[in-house]
């Protein structure tokens, strides 16, 4: 009982990222809509955004702590829930056009471009209009950002996806070249590709990889070549959209890590087991890993913000690849 109740702690903990992350999506639709229909009703906007209306209560419940600095009275935002219909006040902001930064309108058009040549996107027309006008207002910007800036080739990413596309819609098996970054290492698989999708700005295919003989998830920008092999296979029911990012298995270390403040978002943003606030102020986080070179570079990345806690050899590491880093500076 106690090995069940531990395991299914482990597993609730290693779900809170994508969680959060998807609540918060979800709420950054849900609240200019309400904002803009007040007294909207609650099965309508359930049924609008596909969600369950426990699941939006539980959403809209989470609004009460939102607001602007200073996080006053006055300054949260205000939410009533009456007789099946709600009304959402003190955030008047949603309503008002966004306004962005240089570096993220170029964040957003780079992105947008990217998804833009997925094939089969049916929001490709209002898509192509909004980054349009993003274009005109970086004007200047984006011609001298391509003399710095390398691109991938005219229609790769596009065939990529297409040809993914197409498999998971057809079954087929794939070849492919595939470049780990942890490893950095390039290897050639046969894959059953079953899910496609797009998260936190990528692009993910769900497979069965023959050379492992289990589950993976590859990011597509990393498949460096791909071919049919003509050859089908039956789908194992893989999970797709809104799974974890991370495939847990029995090769898992786990890895210790003190977070400074500027490095609190790798408790959200990556798979956890464990989560605990210190006196310091720092995050005492333990997270799930395959490959400590990987977890080494994340450390120097964090910029001092980190401090490796256990395994004592990813320390190692981390000092290791700092003087290999620093010694290409001749330092």
């Amino acid at each position: 009982m106690a090995e069940r109740d531990a395991a299914a702690a482990t597993n609730a903990a290693g779900r809170t990222a994508a969680k959060a992350e998807v609540r918060l999506r979800r709420l950054l639709v849900l609240v200019p809509y309400i904002v803009r229909h007040p007294g909207a009703r609650v099965a309508e906007v359930s049924s609008l955004f596909g969600i369950g209306e426990g699941d939006l209560l539980q959403d809209l419940q989470l609004l009460f702590m939102a607001g602007l600095p200073p996080y006053g009275p006055g300054d949260l935002i205000d939410v009533e829930i009456e007789e099946g219909r709600v009304w959402i006040t003190m955030a008047d902001y949603f309503s008002r056009p966004a306004r962005l930064t240089a570096s993220e309108a170029l964040s957003l058009y780079l992105r947008g471009k990217v998804l833009l040549g997925t094939p089969g996107l049916d929001e490709a027309p209002a898509l192509a209009s909004a980054l349009a006008k993003i274009e005109r207002g970086l004007e200047g910007t984006l011609e001298s950002l391509a003399e710095h800036v390398e691109v991938d080739a005219p229609g790769r990413a596009e065939t990529r996806l297409g040809i993914l596309r197409r498999a998971v819609e057809g079954r087929r098996v794939l070849r492919i070249e595939y470049y780990t970054a942890a490893r950095d290492e390039l290897t050639e698989r046969e894959i059953d590709p079953e899910q496609l999708f797009s998260a936190i700005g990528h692009w993910y295919v769900v497979a069965w990889d023959h050379r492992s003989d289990d589950e993976r998830m590859f990011r597509t920008d990393r498949i460096r070549s791909i071919q049919e092999t003509g050859a089908t296979f039956q789908p194992r029911g893989l999970a797709g959209a809104d799974r974890p990012l991370y495939t847990r298995s029995d090769d898992d270390v786990p890895v210790r890590l003190l977070l400074g403040p500027g490095a609190r978002w790798v408790a959200e943003y990556y798979e956890t087991e464990r989560v605990a606030e210190r006196e310091d102020g720092r995050l005492d986080v333990t997270l799930p890993a395959k490959d400590l070179p990987w977890v080494a570079k994340l450390v120097l990345r964090l910029g001092g913000e980190a401090e490796v806690a256990d395994p004592p050899e990813l320390a190692e590491m981390v000092v290791q690849q700092a003087a290999r880093a620093l010694a290409l500076y001749g330092a």
